[in-house]
This record gives C-alpha cells, sequence and structure tokens, in this order.
C-alpha cells in the first residue's frame, strides 16, 4: 500500500490536485510537467511507502499506454488522412444535401457531429470556415447563428466519442467497455450537439450582430469543383467508411459479448475484428484508400505518420501519467474517505466525475485534459461511488465540453477565423459549450438512472 493514513494521504491528495492546476493555470506549464511534479513530491511525503510508490507509478503508467497507444496512434493518422484527401468537405456535403440548404446551420452541427469522431476539432473548423461564412451571407444570417451548433458538435464529440484520443484515454483509464462508450456516448453527444444548434439557431443567433466575412463570400464548398486541385475527392461512401465501418467493429463487438456465449465462432470473430488496433488499423487502410493525387500518395508513407505521432505523443504521456495517478490514488485511503463523504452529502455520485471534468477543463483549457483528470481521480472509487464505469467516463466527458472561454486555444481559433468580437464569442461559443455540455450530462444522468449504462 502507498499510503495508509487517511488524514495525511487526503492533505496529500488534495495538495496534488491544488499544485497540478496552479503549474497550470498561473505558472502556464505544459501539462506534463504540471503532473509529473506534484506526483514525484508526493512520494517524498510523510507515510508514503517510496517502493510502493513507484511500483503503483510504473505499473500504473506502463498497464495504461499498453492499451491505448498504438490505437491512439492509428487514430491520429487516419485524421491526417481525413483531412487531405478531401473526405472532411464530401461528408459536409452530404450533411447539407441531407437537410437542405435552407437548415445548413444544423447541416453544420450534423457534420461536426460525424467529423469530431476523427478529427481534432480546431483543423475541421479550419477546414469548413469558409464554407459557414459563405452560407451565413446566403442565408442572411449571423455567424453566432451558423457556427454555434458546429463549435459545440465538434467539441461534443471530440470529448465523448472514441475513438478520438480523449475518451478513448479516458475509457482505459477508467476501465469502461469502448464499445458500450461508442453507442450510447453517441446517444449523449446528439443530443448535446441538438442543444449547441438550438442555441445559435433560436436564442443567442438572432440577438448577435456577427456578419459573415467579405474575403469567404466566393469560396463555399458547394460551389468549389469536386476536382480538387490536389486530386479527386472521394465520394460519399469512401469518405465514412474510415469513420463508421470501425466504430461498427468496435460496438458490434461489444454487443456481440451479450448475445454469444464466450466460446461461440462469432464472439471469437468480433473480439478479433472489434479490438480496436485492427478495427482502427482497417479505418486506416480505408482512409488512405481515398488518396488519388501523387504527392498525397508520397505524404502518406512517412509524414502524415509522422504528424500523427507528433499528435499523439502529448496525449500519450497526459494518459499514462493520468493512469499513474489513478493507481497511485488505489494504494491510499483516499478513494474509501471520498466516497463516504459523497454518500454522507446526499448528492447523486455521478456529479462527482462530471465536476471534476468541469474544473479541469475550465483550469487548463483543454477538453483532453479534463477527460483525462477525471477518469483517473473517479477510477479508484467507482465501486464505493455505485458507478459504472461507463457512467462515469460520459460524465466527466460531458463536464470537461464546460465552458470553452479565453484560457481555450479552441475558443481562439473558432472565434479568429469567425471574425467575431470577443465578447459575442464568449457568449455564442461559451454557451453552446455550456449548454451542449449540460444537456449531455443530463442525458447520461438519465440512462445511468434507467440502468442502461
Amino acid at each position: 500500500m502507498v499510503s495508509s493514513n487517511v488524514l495525511v494521504t487526503l492533505m496529500d491528495f488534495l495538495g496534488i490536485i491544488i499544485l497540478l492546476l496552479l503549474l497550470i493555470a498561473k505558472y502556464k506549464w505544459h501539462v506534463f510537467y504540471a503532473m509529473l511534479i506534484p506526483l514525484i513530491l508526493f512520494s517524498v511525503l510523510p507515510g508514503v511507502s517510496i517502493p510502493d510508490f513507484i511500483d503503483a507509478f510504473e505499473k500504473g503508467f506502463g498497464k495504461t499506454l499498453g492499451s491505448i497507444g498504438v490505437i491512439v496512434v492509428l487514430g491520429s493518422i487516419m485524421a491526417e488522412a481525413l483531412k487531405h484527401t478531401g473526405a472532411i468537405e464530401t461528408i459536409t456535403k452530404s450533411m447539407i444535401k441531407l437537410v437542405g440548404e435552407k437548415r445548413m446551420p444544423l447541416a453544420l452541427t450534423l457534420s461536426g457531429f460525424v467529423l469530431g469522431i476523427a478529427v481534432f476539432s480546431d483543423i475541421a473548423y479550419v477546414i469548413l470556415n469558409p464554407l459557414v461564412h459563405s452560407a451565413a451571407a446566403a442565408s442572411g444570417v449571423s455567424m453566432a447563428t451558423m457556427s454555434a451548433g458546429l463549435v459545440g458538435a465538434l467539441q461534443l464529440t471530440h470529448a465523448l466519442v472514441p475513438p478520438t484520443p480523449g475518451p478513448l484515454a479516458a475509457a482505459a483509464l477508467i476501465g469502461a467497455d469502448v464499445g458500450l462508450i461508442i453507442i450510447y456516448g453517441g446517444v449523449v453527444c446528439f443530443t448535446g450537439s441538438l442543444a449547441a444548434w438550438i442555441w445559435g439557431q433560436y436564442i443567442v443567433g438572432p440577438r448577435i450582430v456577427a456578419p459573415p466575412a467579405e474575403e469567404f463570400l466566393t469560396s463555399s464548398l458547394l460551389n468549389k469543383d469536386p476536382n480538387k486541385a490536389s486530386g479527386e475527392a472521394p465520394n460519399t461512401i469512401n469518405s465514412y467508411a474510415p469513420i463508421v465501418i470501425p466504430i461498427v467493429l468496435i460496438a458490434t463487438a461489444s454487443v456481440v459479448k451479450f448475445a454469444f456465449p464466450e466460446d461461440h465462432g462469432i464472439q471469437s470473430i468480433f473480439e478479433f475484428l472489434g479490438w480496436p488496433v485492427v478495427a482502427l488499423a482497417i479505418g486506416d487502410w480505408l482512409s488512405y484508400r481515398n488518396i488519388t493525387s501523387k504527392d498525397h500518395k508520397e505524404a502518406a508513407k512517412n509524414k502524415w505518420v509522422e504528424d500523427g505521432l507528433r499528435t499523439s505523443a502529448m496525449i500519450l504521456v497526459v494518459t499514462g501519467l493520468g493512469g499513474s495517478l489513478s493507481t497511485i490514488i488505489r494504494g491510499t485511503p483516499t478513494v474509501d474517505a471520498i466516497a463516504d463523504w459523497i454518500t454522507t452529502t446526499g448528492v447523486s455520485p455521478i456529479i462527482l466525475p462530471f465536476l471534476i471534468g468541469v474544473i479541469g477543463n475550465m483550469i487548463t483549457g483543454s477538453t483532453t485534459v479534463g477527460v483525462i483528470t477525471a477518469g483517473a481521480i473517479v477510477a479508484p472509487m467507482l465501486s464505493q461511488l455505485g458507478l459504472t464505469p461507463e457512467a462515469a467516463m460520459l460524465a466527466g466527458a460531458s463536464g470537461s465540453v464546460i465552458i470553452k472561454y479565453v484560457n481555450s486555444s479552441y475558443f481562439w481559433v473558432v472565434t479568429t477565423l469567425s471574425k467575431m468580437e470577443i465578447r459575442n464569442a464568449l457568449i455564442t461559443y461559451g454557451g453552446a459549450t455550456f449548454f451542449g455540455g449540460l444537456v449531455s450530462f443530463l442525458t447520461t444522468w438519465a440512462l445511468w438512472a434507467a440502468g442502461l449504462i
């Protein structure tokens, strides 16, 4: 056991969290050092067994990375392929065709709901930004109306639905079934995305003066030649396939576990095909099949892989440290003490991961850090709190979206590109992420209360 003294451990644990938040929020340290240094300092505090601490640190770090390392890298490489091959534009066009050009804010929201599964939020918004401006001008509405749902949906899917790295890492930390997280995370994210769209379409959009920029008025995706300069854009089926097929394989594997006995042949097949490593590898292969440009064929061999590895590095290290923190907490009486306190207050235990996600995001500005922090802290307490891993993970992820404001790089990306004044952006995008995150949490709570997760 790392430590057996309840009072000392609680004080130490509180000190770790406060120091972590101070290093990030006040001193602007990188999250790697901000997590590592408090953990090292914890090891030299009175009452802590250093050999047990080192053992817990190494086991937590190694076990966590062993379960998600390759998957996160594969997902990041897929995002590179989707970005460069034109699949993002094709998916967006399909959503516009589905709901009609007169419902462009809804079409963009639905596009964000799909694209956020595989592509980082800021990258997707950068690509779609010209369309948002031109659509706002053509529809005669403000940028607040046109973009709020898209901004909220991209961020919600980024937080809630694997194989995006954040929720994938949190699922590994907390021991959640990735297939079930995909299924129920999709439901939760969809309701939150619609809430963000409602916020922009009916609540703040008509009240915010935010005209589209003239420089984008002739650059709509809808008016572009389908044959891009760098090659022919993939068709709709080929664009969706790299995202949808891995998700279906992983989700089906989870369903098959309940539908067939353990030794059944079908379960063995889907246990392999639904293993996220295999499913994401298939997704990467499908995304690479969309390459038509000679330059892209060369870049896909090395550059896209290297860019994917660069993107993955921070997420993997932070997730590994989150695994260390979770394992160390398990070796202390902190778990029982916090769980007992929650029980005596009468507060629903599902609020705890939600609040940790909110605090993590609001202090650091990072949804990924918020998701991982909530998973790492709550994981050891699940049995005492009476929460399932899936409910705890989705609650923490919902909280990690609330609220995107000036300390978030995503906020500055969408605010700068939308040419919106800071005050209006805080109301529009801060409100969309708050409203969307809150509705996602309430949906999670309802699913947990109904015994579905």
